[in-house]
């Protein structure tokens, strides 16, 4: 479950940046401004004409990944659910929010993206590799990694609030926008890894990540200027979180759930038994919250072996069924 913040508890975010992948960009500008990050964040400036009246905040740690992220479907898919597991490993807790940040076109614009995608990875990382996914006729692979998923998974950030806060805390004259087409390369496939890491093995957790494009330049002028967005965009989710969990507690802390066929689900029942359609043994569906309930009285060799697993309370389950049996 996501935290429940009041003043006297810390909200932190996490970032991540790309390294270098292309000869052109030998600098990666969300590296540069996801390394420029102060770990905490700084008191609004009152003589700022940018500022403006915001809710009383905890104190807003910021934890930047100690190294870049190569461009590299593989490291990205191995990567992604240790940063998740580290912040709980570290604070007790999860993470209030993740942000990935990563390098769009030569447009002098900051995009905040709504969605990642499952499917249409087919340009090659740094290192030349493919995802590999998909066989020679562009069908999914027996056990595919990311089986049963919906194509597409939304932050259950409310964006269209976060972006209007963005823009009070920015300079009037930043072109700050939210998107809903993160591109289908490593900073879709990084997004859609983090959304459905948090979809499958914590179903009751909120998603609570966004990605960040900023502009390709990495020179003395456009780094600042963009470690000093990104810094108006951790406010502006901090504030938006922060009032959403004062005003609507329950409402904040429920994850939106989506499902292969629509991304707009039918509310979730509390967990029972269902069938796998892939394996045909017994698999679990339901909320999440009650799945040791309901596996443990499975025996083991009737029990869906698929992966992803899901972990619940230092044990390892079956991935949700598809459907209800």
């Amino acid at each position: 479950m996501g935290s429940i913040v009041d003043e006297r508890e810390e909200f932190t975010v996490l970032v991540t940046g790309f390294a270098p992948f292309r000869s052109q960009y030998p600098r990666n500008p969300s590296w540069e401004i996801a390394s420029r990050l102060p770990a905490f964040l700084p008191p609004l400036q009152p003589k700022d004409p940018a500022t403006r009246d915001g809710p009383k905040l905890p104190e807003v740690r910021i934890v930047v990944n100690p190294e870049p992220i190569r461009v590299n479907y593989k490291t990205v898919r191995e990567i992604v659910p240790k940063l998740w597991d580290q912040g709980q490993q570290s604070q007790g807790r999860a993470y209030d929010a993740v942000i990935h940040i990563g390098m769009a076109g030569p447009r002098p614009m900051y995009q905040i993206e709504r969605r990642g995608h499952r499917d249409g990875y087919k340009s090659r990382d740094v290192d030349g590799e493919l995802l590999g996914d998909e066989d020679a006729e562009g069908a999914h692979k027996e056990g595919w990694y990311w089986e049963g998923l919906p194509e597409e998974l939304k932050t259950d950030l409310d964006l269209d609030d976060v972006l209007e806060r963005w823009k009070q805390h920015s300079p009037k004259d930043a072109d700050l926008r939210i998107s809903e087409d993160a591109g289908h390369f490593l900073c879709d496939f990084i997004y859609y890894s983090s959304l459905s890491h948090l979809y499958s093995h914590h179903p009751d957790r909120p998603r609570k990540v966004v990605f960040l494009h900023v502009p390709a330049d990495a020179n003395d002028e456009t780094i600042p200027r963009g470690r000093d967005l990104a810094l108006a965009l951790i406010r502006a989710i901090a504030e938006s979180e922060i009032d959403a969990r004062r005003k609507h507690p329950q409402v904040s802390s429920t994850p939106h759930r989506e499902t292969s066929i629509s991304i707009h689900a039918p509310a979730f029942t509390m967990c029972r038994p269902a069938n796998c359609d892939t394996c045909k043994k017994t698999t679990w569906w339901g909320c999440g919250s009650h799945v040791p309930m309901v596996m443990d009285t499975i025996k083991t060799e009737d029990r869906c072996s698929c992966e992803p697993k899901v972990e619940r309370e230092g044990k390892e389950y079956p991935p949700m069924a598809k459907q209800p049996s």
